[in-house]
């Protein structure tokens, strides 16, 4: 356990201290060097907002939130991590898709982000929400420089918050990117940056270091997807959150990780057979939470073999069949490491961004890539540009 939020197991490995202490140096200097970047998972952080200026957009019940990748994916994690706690409603136009409906007679915010300021996804929706909900207000979040967003802004009179130039968006979750909205959904940003605790938690650190120093192994060896198995629906999008995080911060210069995500106990009847006796190029992420008010079955129709059912709920089943697939995962020495979320809150979600992001960084620095660019996929907006013409 590396917090009293979650329950952590490391990958089974025997332990170097001068890799430990290899790894250590590199956070050490990377906490320098990043500061500006990782201030925004702190408590010290400036946003570019005032709180007080934001009251005024609090009265929506319905939020479009229109981005794409980092500008919406922690936004969506926290939505659907703490949906029990969260009473109102976002609309996540995400995507190109001509079979969402644009329309709604309700009076929405409309809030846009964009780092550049020049997305085409973003820009094509927010210009067919525009034409489909005349009344709604309009919030932008984009740097601050000349782009089509901020001349759009200026014409719509809308109020602009700055994107820091250098926080890219996979990144943001935790600067105004992702915070703002958590205000407007009524949760407490400051709960989410448990940052500067962690790294002063000597535990959580040697956690922190052992795990990157494993999958750094497995990588040099050509284990290099990390197959996610998630017990909980709710952090899906928490995972792909992640799998933009892993795929677009180390795949690079022909090296990488294959981020994949698998929905348990569904894959058990698809996929788990492949991960036990198929190729052994996986390291594996064992995901749930507690959750005892999932329903109870009924002892009514149950007999023979499956009265082992009786008095179970669904959290008792699926925790049986997470065990179990553990179990044989140890007898074959396939490799794997597990995550039990105890509380379902802020702090906890804050503390799951805060480990992925320094374990993401980290892994960059010792395969000696620059974990925070992206260089080939400004190669596509181009090109799709060039298309368009």
């Amino acid at each position: 356990m590396f917090s009293k939020n979650i329950r952590f197991k490391n990958f089974n490995q025997k332990r170097n201290i001068k890799e430990k202490n290899k790894i250590n140096n590199i956070l050490k200097k990377e906490l320098i060097t990043s500061n500006s970047l990782l201030e925004s998972f702190s408590k010290k952080y400036k946003y570019s907002f005032n709180k007080e200026n934001i009251k005024k957009y609090q009265k929506y019940n319905i939020i479009n939130l229109i981005g794409m990748g980092g500008s919406t994916l922690g936004t969506e994690a926290v939505y659907d991590f703490l949906n029990i706690k969260i009473k109102k409603k976002i609309r996540f136009f995400n995507n190109l898709n001509s079979e969402v409906n644009f329309k709604s007679k309700k009076k929405a915010l409309n809030l846009v982000v964009s780092k550049s300021g020049n997305t085409l996804e973003t820009i094509s929706n927010f210009n067919l929400v525009l034409n489909s909900q005349k009344k709604n207000k309009n919030l932008i979040i984009t740097e601050q420089k000349s782009s089509f967003l901020t001349k759009l802004a200026k014409k719509l009179k809308a109020e602009i918050i700055e994107h820091k130039n250098y926080i890219g968006g996979r990144y943001s979750v935790l600067s105004e990117v992702g915070m703002l909205p958590a205000q407007l959904l009524g949760l407490n940003e400051k709960k989410f940056k448990r940052f500067n605790l962690l790294i002063k938690n000597k535990n959580f650190l040697n956690q922190l270091i052992y795990n990157v120093n494993f999958i750094f192994k497995c990588i040099t060896i050509g284990k290099r997807n990390s197959v996610i198995l998630n017990y909980d629906e709710s952090s899906e999008n928490l995972f792909k959150w992640y799998q933009q995080l892993t795929a677009e911060s180390l795949g690079k210069k022909n090296k990488g990780i294959f981020p994949i995500i698998s929905s348990m106990p569904k894959d058990n009847h698809s996929l788990l057979q492949l991960y036990l006796d198929g190729p052994k190029n996986n390291f594996f992420t064992f995901f749930s939470t507690q959750n005892t008010k999932l329903n109870r079955l009924s002892n009514k129709n149950l007999f023979d073999k499956f009265s082992i059912l009786k008095n179970k709920n669904l959290h008792q089943i699926i925790q049986a069949q997470r065990f179990a697939t553990q179990k044989v995962f140890a007898k074959k020495n396939i490799p794997f490491r597990t995550f039990e979320v105890l509380n379902r809150n802020e702090e906890t979600i804050g503390e799951l961004f805060s480990f992925f992001v320094l374990e993401t960084i980290l892994l960059g620095r010792l395969m000696k890539i620059n974990p925070f660019n992206q260089p080939s996929v400004e190669l596509i907006k181009t090109e799709t540009s060039k298309k368009l013409i």
